[in-house]
């Protein structure tokens, strides 16, 4: 794919003690995209999420946002430059209504993440914003809703809805169709295509290959920390060692 390159990883290593859970991963993310990311359990695909945000610090490598480098910085100025995730856990303040929680995700603000929301001014455009949000992911009806109270389809939407307040130029979603049922899978894909317009690109971990196959643009897979394939979807799911590795196929 050719395009404006949004992200940038070089030798990208993570060590663990005598573990290494990234091996050298290179890889691009092109504006506009959906980069989707496949590879078995522990082939080191949310420690490549963690490692690009900033919740491990790379032993070695580059990863360059928008042409800089970000390797070194706090995970709350990555999240502020434009990197936006979900998590295989679902994050939520479940004690905060709906609305509440998209109000204060929003990680452009200054340093307390609540200093814009004390003053008039500040709390009406949060909300007004945060009930766009919600209006897209189709909750507008449960505003006022405990997140605790959520089903556990609403409860993924309602953080993707956390991750798009801070309006991110990337956005990095880690198993989004964990738990989902058919029905709520259907409208995770329609959430998506709705959404990815307003991102600039969109990284999509997922072991739900159909997913896979009907939202990315490309595919790289990984295993055992390495990348193993690349490029056009069809094409990398059946790569001999994608099968090999993935899919458990050892012709």
């Amino acid at each position: 794919m050719s395009g404006k390159v949004i992200l940038d990883i070089t030798d990208l290593q993570k060590s663990f003690g005598g573990i290494r859970a990234l091996d050298g991963i290179s890889l691009q993310v092109f504006e506009g995209e959906i980069l989707g990311l496949i590879g078995p359990n522990g082939a080191g695909k949310t420690a490549l999420l963690n490692t690009i945000t900033g919740f491990y610090r790379p032993t070695a490598g580059s990863i360059r946002f928008q042409g800089h480098e970000i390797s070194t910085l706090p995970l709350y100025e990555i999240g502020r430059r434009g990197v936006g995730r979900t998590f295989q856990n679902i994050r939520l303040f479940k004690r905060m209504t709906v609305l509440e929680n998209v109000m204060v995700a929003d990680k452009r603000h200054a340093t307390s993440p609540l200093r814009s929301l004390w003053n008039f001014a500040g709390r009406a455009k949060a909300r007004a914003e945060a009930m766009a949000l919600l209006d897209m992911m189709q909750l507008t009806d449960k505003a006022d809703d405990l997140a605790a109270s959520l089903s556990y389809g609403d409860s993924r939407r309602l953080e993707i809805a956390r991750a798009l307040a801070g309006k991110p130029a990337l956005m990095l979603l880690d198993e989004p169709a964990a738990g989902m049922n058919d029905a709520e899978t259907e409208q995770l894909v329609e959430d998506i295509h709705r959404i990815r317009s307003r991102v600039g690109a969109m990284v999509l971990i997922e072991h739900d290959m159909s997913l896979i196959r009907s939202l990315s643009d490309r595919a790289v897979a990984m295993d055992y920390g390495r990348k193993i394939a690349e490029g056009d979807v069809h094409a990398v799911l059946e790569h001999p060692e994608v099968r090999r590795a993935y899919l458990g196929d050892d012709e």
